[in-house]
């Protein structure tokens, strides 16, 4: 097994190459975000039980019913990112036809595969440093932020979430070396 940084592992051999990306590490934030997911999910079950347990006018059962809502997308949201921290990966497999990605967290999650002789436009996304994207993305509460994509049968499909600048680009330098090493010995097959 090699590694590109910290955070991405591969393996090489003739038939395929598999690629492990791993979250980000930060210590702290793992215990800070559980916490923070159960007082959010605490917040609500605590609005659920004093409404239910209430008489509350039209008007007050509609700003809760809207409260709730909100509630329930950023619950989902901060669980999801939280998951993702403890348990999450971007798994890659390169093989003589096929590139398959797998976004999974503990082994659940859909894997889904590419034709490399139908893969379009392999490139590096890079967000402007000082943007409002950027410091998004840098937020721990947001999964994405990938950085290599490529198009296929017309939809734009991103991998190598918030990858450094340095690793983004090692990852793409193997992510298309491999390919196109595959497209070519799967030709060379075809051909004779």
């Amino acid at each position: 097994m090699k590694w590109i940084g910290n955070r991405i592992s591969f393996v090489d051999n003739q038939s395929k190459t598999t690629i492990v990306i791993h979250p980000k590490d930060i210590g702290w934030l793992k215990p800070l975000m559980g916490a923070w997911t159960s007082m959010w999910l605490t917040l609500g079950v605590i609005v659920i039980c004093v409404s239910l347990n209430s008489k509350l006018t039209e008007q007050e059962s509609i700003i809760v019913i809207i409260f709730l809502g909100f509630w329930l997308y950023f619950a989902f949201k901060v669980m999801k990112s939280w998951f993702w921290l403890m348990w999450g990966k971007e798994l890659i497999q390169i093989d003589e036809v096929n590139l398959k990605y797998k976004k999974s967290i503990r082994k659940y999650g859909k894997s889904k595969s590419f034709l490399l002789e139908n893969l379009n436009k392999m490139s590096m996304h890079k967000t402007e440093e000082k943007s409002f994207q950027a410091a998004w993305e840098k937020s721990p509460w947001v999964i994405g932020g990938e950085r290599i994509e490529f198009e296929y049968s017309g939809k734009i499909v991103k991998m190598g979430r918030k990858l450094e600048q340095k690793d983004a680009e090692l990852l793409f330098k193997l992510l298309t070396k491999r390919v196109e090493v595959q497209v070519r010995k799967n030709r060379k097959s075809h051909s004779a």
